[in-house]
């Protein structure tokens, strides 16, 4: 695998012009993302330098693989939707890719190159195996250095649900999509690890007379078939699972969160909780949703989003009124077939 860092410089030498046009890359300052930058319509909810941080502390931890487990079964879940696609993809992207999760589980008869982008250079240093032609690029998942119609296929997960700008991130993504390419993507749903939330601002409210948000904002599932389509995607298809991971604690649990990276980087987070109100936290996580068996659960929505780049041979929907056959006909389809096969 090879590292390639996208520093696009405008006065840069011929040599990483040439660079330039073999990667299709628009020319931007940097592929990652700096302050002042976002888009004037962006909230500005997440702090993405601290995202950064938290993402490269955790690859660097002794046995990075140990928390891996919810990314893991993810991407293969990411994986099995594109091979339900038939048809191969000479050129792939995977924006937010952090350790190569989905690669790992494709190969080289359905993808032909990929394409791994991430914000933390230490997550790419360290990516999985996979035998699939791959090349790494550092560069923000709101901000993405590749040129208009560059991939067959577009693939994302569980790094959306950071982005400030989740509208520009998708139409970045469809942006450069070629004509019938298709992004296929996940991200954690609202309802994911709601025992924690409920559990922090119960004992929060108890200690401290009131809380503050611990855990990040997520989407709702009601607005990523708008956001979808506003960012230019047709054919829509949204989905929603859930993944149930048992714990011997509230605290074993905090911990193998900070070992994802997917510590709150949300700018109004509260820098620090008292320990006695820790300790009430996991009194009432422990209490609440307590296992038979004494561990205590943890719930992962995952949202699974798919959408297709607009491409005059993709099937369209047929225009209003032109039906041969009302919806009042539709009852009286069984005894239509009983006498079609008595006639036989």
């Amino acid at each position: 695998m090879r590292l390639t860092r996208l520093w696009l410089e405008w006065g840069r030498p011929s040599a990483a012009r040439v660079l330039e046009k073999k990667l299709g890359v628009r020319k931007v300052a940097s592929g990652v993302s700096s302050p002042g930058s976002l888009s004037p319509r962006a909230l500005n909810v997440f702090d993405r330098d601290l995202k950064r941080k938290q993402k490269n502390w955790a690859a660097q931890q002794p046995d990075p693989m140990k928390f891996d487990y919810v990314r893991e079964e993810v991407g293969s879940r990411i994986a099995d939707r594109v091979y339900d696609i038939a048809r191969d993809f000479p050129l792939a992207l995977d924006v937010g890719c952090g350790r190569g999760y989905i690669a790992q589980y494709l190969n080289k008869e359905t993808v032909g190159k990929f394409f791994q982008a991430d914000i933390a250079e230490n997550t790419l240093k360290n990516t999985l195996e996979t035998e699939i032609p791959t090349v790494t690029v550092l560069a923000d998942e709101e901000f993405l250095p590749f040129r208009e119609n560059t991939f067959d296929l577009v693939v994302s997960s569980l790094s959306l649900h950071w982005v400030n700008d989740l509208p520009g991130a998708l139409e970045q993504i469809h942006y450069v999509l070629k004509p019938d390419g298709v992004f296929i993507g996940a991200m954690f749903g609202g309802d994911t690890l709601y025992e924690l939330r409920c559990s922090l601002q119960l004992a929060e409210t108890e200690r401290e007379g009131g809380f503050s948000p611990h855990v990040s904002p997520f989407t709702a599932v009601n607005d990523l078939g708008h956001l979808l389509g506003k960012a230019g995607f047709n054919t829509l298809t949204v989905d929603t699972d859930e993944i149930q991971v048992n714990y011997p604690g509230m605290f074993e649990l905090m911990e193998d969160l900070q070992g994802m990276g997917e510590s709150n980087c949300a700018w109004n987070r509260k820098a620090l909780l008292h320990r006695d109100t820790m300790l009430a936290a996991a009194a009432v996580y422990r209490e609440m949703y307590r296992n038979e068996d004494g561990s205590v659960p943890a719930t992962y929505q995952i949202y699974y989003m798919i959408g297709w780049k607009y491409h005059d041979s993709q099937a369209r929907p047929a225009e209003r009124g032109s039906a041969t056959v009302s919806f009042g006909e539709l009852g009286k389809i069984n005894s239509l077939i009983s006498q079609g096969k008595k006639s036989q």
